[in-house]
């Protein structure tokens, strides 16, 4: 490698984010009580399905106080309100540190006036036209347009400067049920894709032999998964351990882990490595007696805007997270337990917001560890096969 050729840094995927989340919308344009009034309108109306954040800066001219113990020196200063929660921050918040706090967002609105997004909606407004034409230059990728009752067309400095402007949906701004309707459409097409991935990198000590290429329908089983994923997610990948690419038939992509020595936790964190955009369904090999219709279910009460949809195990009393969904948002949280020492996926989805289901069969969720297990599980698929 020549100098050129050096990389400074690793090549990572990078979550496609604004300045505060996924799906972020400054509404510039309109005095900040409009934007305000506007934004409440539609978190109102969307808030029952989707988590929603606004952002916008202080209006106060005044001298103000500084809050709590940080006129003491303290750098943070939290108070539980009860009903919501307080943070006051004595040094500016980095703009890593605002993705982090609006990363379980699925809608953020910005005062577009004080803030900037990488999508706008813009209000023409008569009386803000030459404020509205000293950000013209932040009009990146408008997105709606909403006239203002003064106003009954698109500015002309607006028109010259956007070459395709007439291809950008026009409201009024009064037009309430059409604003909302915008913005619900586009978080539906949003949802992030599903991807699969059969973990079948583990080591199988207790088993005493890999329990991927156990053949209990046909195949070796981490092929029967991957087969079985195939209807509900866009791409499946086995899941593996370094050194084991070469043991997996090429017609199955693989995904190496990157995490190494985490098990299933560094795989899942392998996989948001790879598609940080994507959600991951996610299965362990070993699961012989997991059938369509569990999967089936599992997809179709999948909600996106929550860390994951799983079942609840019967077995644990806990959720199961190798037979679940895990959506984008749950990357940084993984990452966040991670570093603070723990890699328990089980205790992510404890300690986090997500759709518990019961599985329409709970024995599907058996899992085979052990030589017992295997005896059992083969006595249970022999009774199935004989009633059939």
């Amino acid at each position: 490698m020549t100098l050129n050729e050096h990389k400074k840094h690793a090549k990572l995927a990078r979550p496609e984010s604004g300045n505060f989340g996924r799906n972020e919308w400054a509404i510039v344009g309109g005095p900040c009580t409009v934007i305000k009034l506007l934004a409440d309108d539609v978190i109102r109306a969307l808030s029952p399905t989707y988590k929603c954040a606004y952002a916008d800066t202080s209006h106060n001219d005044d001298i103000t106080l500084v809050p709590g113990r940080l006129t003491n020196g303290a750098v943070l200063d939290y108070t539980d309100q009860i009903n919501y929660q307080q943070y006051n921050f004595q040094n500016p918040v980095m703009p890593y540190q605002l993705k982090q706090q609006f990363a379980n967002a699925d809608l953020v609105l910005v005062n577009g006036n004080h803030q900037q997004a990488k999508a706008q909606v813009v209000i023409i407004d008569i009386n803000k036209r030459a404020s509205l034409l000293k950000r013209l230059e932040q009009l990146t990728n408008v997105q709606l347009f909403l006239l203002a009752d003064n106003s009954d067309e698109v500015f002309d400095f607006i028109q010259e400067a956007m070459p395709h402007w007439q291809d950008i949906p026009v409201y009024r701004l009064s037009d309430r049920e059409r604003i909302i309707a915008f913005f619900e459409t586009n978080l539906k097409l949003a949802r992030p894709v599903l991807n699969g991935l059969v973990l079948a990198g583990g080591k199988s000590q207790r088993m005493g032999f890999d329990k991927g290429q156990v053949n209990w329908h046909g195949k070796p089983q981490r092929y029967h998964m991957a087969d079985m994923l195939k209807p509900f997610c866009n791409e499946v990948f086995i899941s593996c351990r370094s050194g084991q690419h070469g043991e997996v038939d090429a017609q199955y992509p693989v995904l190496v882990d990157t995490f190494t020595g985490l098990g299933p936790f560094g795989a899942i964190l392998s996989a948001f490595r790879e598609r940080p955009d994507n959600a991951w369904l996610v299965i362990a090999c070993d699961l012989p007696l997991m059938d369509e219709a569990t999967l089936r279910n599992l997809v179709a009460w999948r909600n996106s805007s929550l860390t994951a949809t799983a079942y609840h195990s019967p077995v644990t009393d806990f959720p199961e997270p190798l037979i679940a969904i895990w959506e984008p948002k749950s990357y940084p949280i993984l990452l966040s337990f991670l570093a603070q020492g723990y890699s328990c996926p089980r205790k992510v989805l404890i300690n986090t917001g997500i759709n518990l289901l019961n599985a329409p069969d709970p024995k599907a969720l058996t899992n085979v560890n052990t030589p017992e297990d295997m005896e059992k599980v083969k006595r249970v698929l022999h009774q199935k096969t004989a009633a059939n």
